[in-house]
């Protein structure tokens, strides 16, 4: 019985192995594509105007930027500015 329970035990042990060094690879394999894509084909930045039709100025749109780029640690984009 207990040859049994040690080849039980050794198919658990590879099973579990095999689904973490797959899932390890998933996500080595995912970040090494998202920085190749992001670093030969980055977005296209959108320029914002300098004063939207809603009234926002120019002094108000650098203080958002601003803060938006303090909070995100320069990783942060703002694309759309709406009134509440």
């Amino acid at each position: 019985m207990s040859g049994e329970y040690a080849l039980a035990f050794k198919l658990l042990g590879v099973g579990m192995i095999t689904v973490f060094l797959i899932l390890f690879l998933v996500v080595v394999f995912g970040n090494v594509i998202i920085r190749l894509v992001n670093k030969y084909f980055p977005e296209a930045e959108k320029v914002l105007p300098s004063n939207t039709g809603e009234g926002i100025s120019r002094k108000k749109l650098a203080a958002i930027t601003a803060a938006v780029n303090i909070a995100t640690k320069g990783k942060g984009k703002i694309t759309n500015i709406e009134k509440l």
